[in-house]
């Protein structure tokens, strides 16, 4: 694979780190695809669809379209858009540092193959935690197959991402988990910023039924490594809303500029928390739900929508499940008060299984040129992509396949094909 020259896009301001079209400006969304191993083996505690669909038959290829179905519908709207490739799936040298094989593992740990071919780094949302041309890579402590993505995904920005500074993980410790962009946000007013840093627990939080997974201590950690010490806000996800199965704050909250969309149970101390945003950035507009239950909002996954600031105004992409159902009085009312001037409702049904939606499918970079021009997307790439994946993906996998060679095979070929893909845009 050649190097990956550094270029610029018209209308960038590199001092401000942020795209710009005009005097709009636009953050690069950044998102995953899931690899041909997509499984569900139900290894997240906490999570409530991975717990409910664990063991079920998944859909590769259908989870695959509606990711790249999505990119497309931000492309649609004006908004920059590039994707990271899948990682290689079966993880064979995480199960042979086991002493197992695929087909060992099938027969004396099933859950450890359910590991070694899980396709949980499509959610870019927990790849690390950005600060202008810093990332900090997410060490996701806290789950045995999440920790296998950390390697993986620093290999590949440091590959592909020239203009980002990409920093290692924290050390793998219990008190130290970090779980990336799913519980950080930079909030942007008129006389300033923040950035909110939402955690769990600290290492005297008592353990409830569902796991906190995101410490205080990492993300003080972070803001440390991303030189923001000074404009960070710390702020304790509420207990109730992670025992609901709100494992991560963006299930409960997304914000934008100067816009947050939040639970009226998502943070401890929440009243003092918005007050103390809107004493550091200034006047906010802020939709604080009171009307949508925990469980309903866990459900329909109405909070893990992206909030989008583009040339046709502010738009929430959120999930098919938001279309009906409790969530859609709530996005009508958003629409009327002027909150956002619409919502697109994307079908993410096979990440949803999973348990993540819109949100969890992306991370947001500030400068679009910090990513190799051949992972930007237009709509021929997409066409591209969607026939590489209808020829690699299959149409139905069961988790004993992991444990069948055939399917490590074709998930190698499928990817030394976009390995040769990439390199010809």
């Amino acid at each position: 694979m050649p190097r990956f020259r550094k270029a610029g896009l018209p209308g960038v301001d590199s001092r401000a780190g942020v795209g710009k079209l005009g005097s709009m400006v636009f953050e690069l969304q950044l998102d995953g695809l899931p690899g041909p191993t997509l499984s569900h083996g139900g290894l997240s505690p906490g999570n409530v669809a991975s717990q409910v669909h664990g063991g079920q038959v998944s859909r590769p290829r259908a989870a695959a379209r509606q990711c790249l179905a999505k990119m497309r519908t931000v492309l649609e709207l004006g908004v920059p858009q590039a994707f990271l490739p899948p990682l290689p799936r079966p993880d064979a040298g995480f199960l042979a540092r086991l002493g197992l094989t695929p087909a060992s593992a099938a027969q004396e740990a099933p859950w450890l193959l359910a590991a070694a071919g899980s396709s949980a780094f499509c959610w870019t949302a927990n790849l690390g935690t950005v600060a202008g041309n810093r990332l900090v890579v997410a060490n996701l402590a806290a789950l045995a197959h999440r920790r296998l993505e950390a390697p993986g995904r620093l290999a590949q920005l440091r590959r592909f991402a020239p203009g980002l500074t990409v920093l290692e993980p924290l050390p793998e410790h219990v008190d130290l988990g970090d779980e990336g962009a799913a519980n950080h946000t930079l909030i942007r007013g008129s006389l300033g910023y923040c950035h909110l840093f939402v955690h769990g627990r600290d290492h005297a939080t008592p353990p409830g039924r569902h796991p906190a997974r995101q410490t205080r201590a990492a993300s003080e950690a972070v803001a440390r490594l991303l030189g923001v010490t000074g404009e960070a806000l710390h702020a304790r996800q509420h207990p109730a809303a992670i025992e609901a199965g709100a494992f991560h704050n963006d299930v409960v909250m997304v914000g934008q500029g100067d816009r947050l969309l939040v639970h009226r149970q998502a943070w401890v101390d929440q009243p003092q928390v918005l007050g103390e945003l809107v004493r550091r950035c200034g006047p906010l507009r802020i939709a604080e739900i009171q009307d949508l239950d925990l469980d309903q909002a866990v459900a329909s996954y109405l909070f893990n929508s992206q909030l989008l600031e583009t040339p046709v105004g502010w738009v929430l992409i959120a999930p098919g499940e938001c279309a009906e159902g409790p969530a859609r009085p709530v996005v009508d009312r958003l629409v009327a008060e002027g909150f956002i001037a619409q919502a697109r409702f994307v079908p993410v049904r096979e990440s949803m299984r999973g348990g993540g939606g819109p949100a969890c499918l992306r991370l947001r970079l500030p400068d679009p040129r910090v990513i190799a021009p051949c992972l930007h997307l237009d709509h021929r790439r997409i066409d591209r992509l969607e026939v590489w994946v209808d020829r690699h993906y299959r149409e139905s996998l069961a988790l004993a396949a992991l444990a069948d060679p055939a399917l490590a095979g074709e998930s190698a070929a499928a990817l030394d094909e976009l390995d040769h893909l990439l390199a010809s845009w």
